[in-house]
């Protein structure tokens, strides 16, 4: 457990623990930026039903393992629950964690399932600027979104220039690891386009209802943090596609490169089926075949079996199937 505690009239950032809550509590001055881990689940629960009489529902939510984001308004916070990355994940294949904010009028709490380098993050750049807290807890919760959002676009546009490689290599010389790269990348997006779906419910909702601790203060913020998690799920969405669209291209290439194979073969066949009828005919073991006692019996037979091969051969160049 770690917070911070802003005094608005000196100007004064405090960092600590849990023994901020009670100088906050006791000064209408402060605001409080409480930031809660991994904790032990009772003990976290316990302390936001108690010390921030925050409801037992919205506790239950933001401590579950999963649970799908969602936005919801109580008489003097506002619930938000996220699915953020987790700080192993660095590309597309990845893992997410709950992180669930509670924005007041003078406080932000937040509580994440497991490390969040986002959290971390913000909690340097308040450090670094106590004026972070100073724009008041609402606006510190939607720079959180916008470092959470950023993270997933990072992801996604590093994305892009593979996605290129792998056009130009489908078109050069396929091969059957590139379909494998692709049906990973297709299904990687998917979980994203779903998770970036429910992104932008909550920020709509943020958007376009008059919620506690969320003024027209901050609304130009909060139409940035939008229009970020508009642009990654268009991104999501327009690679989801490429994605789907390459997998098609490299069906359709070996398809093609098959369809050529066998065409030879066919023709190879094509080409042997009467010179294997000639050479079964006078291969037969009759007593009296009248063509077996001539003296070149042996070179006009292939001199005739060359002829209809090369026959077939012009024919089937005519026909433009060579």
């Amino acid at each position: 457990m770690r917070g911070m505690l802003f005094d608005t009239v000196s100007g004064r950032l405090h960092t600590g623990g849990r023994e901020l809550i009670g100088r906050w509590q006791g000064d209408e001055r402060t605001l409080l930026w409480f930031d809660l881990g991994d904790e032990p689940v009772d003990e976290v629960g316990r302390l936001l039903r108690e010390e921030f009489g925050l409801h037992p529902l919205a506790v239950q939510d933001a401590l579950r393992a999963r649970h799908p984001p969602k936005l919801e308004d109580f008489q003097d916070y506002t619930f938000l629950l996220f699915r953020g990355l987790s700080a192993t994940s660095t590309d597309t294949d990845f893992s997410t964690i709950q992180l669930a904010l509670f924005v007041g009028g003078r406080f932000l709490v937040t509580r994440h399932s497991a490390g969040s380098p986002s959290t971390d993050q913000l909690w340097r750049e308040a450090q670094e600027n106590p004026g972070r807290l100073a724009a008041g807890p609402a606006a510190l919760a939607l720079r959180l979104c916008r470092i959470m959002v950023d993270r997933y676009l990072g992801i996604l546009l590093a994305l892009e220039p593979r996605l290129d490689e792998l056009e130009e290599e489908i078109q050069r010389q396929p091969r059957d690891e590139m379909l494998g790269e692709l049906a990973g990348y297709k299904s990687h997006l998917k979980k994203l386009r779903r998770i970036f779906a429910y992104h932008q419910q909550v920020f709509s909702g943020l958007r376009t209802g008059a919620l506690p601790g969320f003024g027209v203060e901050v609304r130009h913020e909060l139409n940035d943090v939008y229009e970020h998690q508009e642009r990654a799920a268009s991104l999501s969405g327009l690679y989801y596609e490429l994605a789907a669209d390459l997998i098609e291209s490299y069906l359709s290439i070996a398809s093609h490169r098959l369809n050529q194979i066998m065409k030879v073969l066919t023709i190879i066949t094509a080409i042997f089926v009467p010179l294997s009828f000639l050479a079964g005919l006078y291969g037969m073991n009759f007593e009296y075949i009248p063509e077996l006692r001539t003296h070149s019996g042996y070179f006009i037979l292939l001199g005739v079996m060359a002829g209809i091969a090369v026959a077939l051969l012009a024919l089937f160049r005519k026909q433009r199937w060579l």
